[in-house]
Parts: structure tokens; sequence; C-alpha cells
């Protein structure tokens, strides 16, 4: 069925199809059943849920659903992989098996089918790969800090490991081994998301740092794109091939919907000065300077715009610059605050209230369907046509 897309105002909302309550703990994961009006969820208080209630002997901590051979595998806080066969009226969960992945809290999984692996990442600093048919675990490779989030490629075995301190690892996948291809670094916090869009190769992190980064993973100059909009923590994450948007969302509730179909900026690299690179004062670690004019060092500050080490008095100003991923306003210098035009300051992002915390999302891109959840213990099903204009003659029914 062939998707149509809608030309709608900027004013248009998200809107609240079903609110799910009953959990007793954080709802760790939400997926929305494709064709169906049905969501299986995971949550803390050690539950996996779809039309039918599984209790776990450990808090479920992540999960991942292949919805072709309604295989549902579910990580938990001890470090073990759980996988369930979901019976075809989606009124039973069969176990099938338990894998010892991790020594620790699982954070992510995804699972390969033409391969037959169950690919997972978890608090012991390590990503393991499991074979689905015999249970035996293939590989694990170690990292420095608590490996928070994955992503894979399935047509060249490449994933992406996020992890606390800030890096994203490409490691490519073999049998029984692996080999480090790259590291990326750009974030000041901790990788909470990623996504990976293979037809145009470009991977998103969102961090603690309240930032997302694309990664052209696919372009030969590797250019980096920063986007600044929301106040919190970035927790999901979810790249429109059709409309070219951006969907991410925050831990105070925050929904952002990024236009990606625009040319845009790369932010300049930071500069390092021992004096203010517009009026020459010197900074407060340049005595020589100090010391040979008698003055005061000053404080060092960084244009946002153009990346030049400036005093606080050569960069008073304030300016949103949306091309460059700048949504609200940042410090830049006066020359460049009087070179920015009122048109250069139009937003190219909406920004929307889910009013309660969201710690996961997913989406349903063929209905433009939404889920969110997190540490309220509430699940949120959204219709998000009216706000990423794509969507199919099917829906969810509100209950």
């Amino acid at each position: 069925m062939a998707a149509e897309i809608h030309s709608r105002p900027q004013s248009s909302r998200p809107v609240l199809l079903s609110k799910i309550e009953g959990h007793q703990d954080t709802v760790t994961a939400a997926l929305l059943i494709p064709k169906e009006d049905g969501v299986i969820t995971a949550s803390e208080d050690s539950s996996a849920r779809n039309m039918v209630f599984v209790f776990l002997a450990a808090p479920c901590s992540a999960m991942a659903y292949h919805h072709d051979s309604r295989r549902i595998f579910v990580g938990q806080d001890n470090g073990a992989v759980m996988e369930f066969h979901v019976s075809e009226d989606f009124n039973k969960m069969n176990f099938i098996k338990t894998y010892p992945a991790h020594q620790n809290r699982v954070t992510a999984i995804i699972f390969s089918l033409a391969t037959e692996w169950v690919i997972s990442t978890g608090h012991d600093k390590c990503i393991s790969w499991m074979c689905t048919r015999s249970g035996n675990m293939l590989g694990r490779h170690f990292f420095s800090s608590w490996a928070s989030c994955l992503q894979y490629d399935f047509d060249t075995q490449y994933a992406f490991v996020g992890d606390y301190s800030g890096q994203i690892t490409l490691l490519k996948l073999e049998q029984s081994t692996c080999s480090v291809i790259t590291t990326l670094k750009g974030h000041e916090g901790s990788i909470a998301c990623l996504w990976w869009d293979p037809v145009q190769r470009l991977l998103f992190s969102g961090a603690s740092d309240n930032s997302v980064i694309m990664w052209d993973i696919g372009g030969r100059k590797g250019r980096t794109l920063l986007l600044q909009g929301h106040h919190d923590k970035v927790q999901a994450l979810c790249y429109l091939q059709l409309t070219r948007q951006l969907v991410s969302c925050s831990s105070d509730g925050g929904i952002a919907v990024w236009n990606m179909d625009v040319s845009r900026e790369e932010a300049p690299q930071w500069l390092e000065s021992d004096s203010c690179q517009k009026c020459e004062q010197p900074f407060f670690w340049n005595i020589k300077q100090m010391w040979d004019t008698k003055t005061l060092g000053l404080r060092q500050h960084h244009c946002r715009k153009c990346g030049q080490a400036v005093c606080g008095k050569c960069s008073s100003k304030r300016s949103s610059y949306p091309i460059m991923g700048f949504e609200f306003q940042v410090r830049v210098c006066d020359s460049c605050y009087d070179s920015i035009k009122d048109e250069d300051r139009t937003s190219l992002a909406t920004f929307h209230e889910g009013k309660h915390n969201i710690s996961h999302m997913s989406m349903d891109v063929a209905r433009g369907l939404m889920v969110t959840c997190g540490t309220d213990r509430v699940v949120k099903i959204w219709d998000m046509t009216p706000v990423v204009g794509c969507s199919l003659a099917t829906g969810f029914s509100p209950h």
C-alpha cells in the first residue's frame, strides 16, 4: 500500500490515542505489534505483557520483537536473555530458552533471522552474540564503560555500540570473532540511544548532554551534524526515510521532530587561543600578556557559529541558528550575530510535550503511530501523522 504525504501546518501536534496503566514499576520497553491493535511491554516489575502476562525471575530491562517469526527476546537485570514465541492470536507466550548473555543488566537486544543470532549489550561492558539454534555463545567484545545501546546493519553485520563514556564503537561481527572498525567521539555525555538508517547510511545518536548527532557513515568526508533543542537527556530516536524527518524523545517528556530534508551546516570545531580572537585581550591563564599589558585576564568563551575563542564582551549576544542545529539561543560573537538574518532563525524542528517521563519510544512508521513509556509506569500510544505528515489507511483503535 502506498503512503500518502500530506502538507500540514507546524502547529499540528501528536494526538494521544490511548494510555495504558497497570505496571507496578518502570516500563523499560514498549513495542507496537505491526498490523494489530496491540502493544508488547517489558517492565522492571519483572513482567512481559502482550495480551497475557508473563512474570520472570528478574526485572525486564530490554526487549526485541520479530514479527514475522513472532519471537520475543526479553533482557533482564540479571544478564539473561529469554526467548518466547507468541501464538497467532497473541493470547499466549511460550517460553523457548534462556541465553546466559551477560553478567549484569541487559541494555539492548537485536535479533537477526538471517544468521540466527541474538545480539545484546549490557552493564557488564560488553556486546555478545549468541546462536539461537544451539543457545551457545558465539562471541564477546568488551568496552571500557557500560554498553548502553545498540544498532545493527543486517547486510554487512556491522554493530554500533554506544557506551557511558560518550563513545560509539563500530564493530564487524563474525561467526566467532569481531574487529573494531572505528570509534566515534562527539558527545559530552553518555550515549543513551542510537538509530541506524541503512539506506542513507546515517547513524543518529542521543546522549545525556541533551543533544543529537547525525553521523554520515556512508559519506566520504564523514561529516557530523549537531542537533540541540532538548532540555533533558535524549532517550529515543527514530528516523523516517519517507519524509526525511527525525523523531527524538527526552526524559522530561519532550518530543521533537527534526526536518532533515534541508541543507544543514556542520557546527565548527572550537578553536583554542591564549587571548580573545576579536579584541586580543588575554585570557586569565595568559600570565605573560597580563603582565606586559597590566590587565586582568578574561574568561574564555566560544562562538557557536564560527568556533572562535572570544571574551564575554565580544560575545554578549545570543541567537538561535537552526541550520547549524541550534534551535534555542546560544552564544555567538558580535560579528556572527550581525551576519545572521531573520530568516536564518526560522526553526527547522517542531517541539511537543508528551506530558510524562519518556525512557523508551518506538514507532510503527507504516501507520504513523508512536508508543512511549517510562518511569511513571504509563504507556502512551500517539498518532504522529499530524506532525510527520505520513500515513496509511490503517490506524490504531483507541480504547
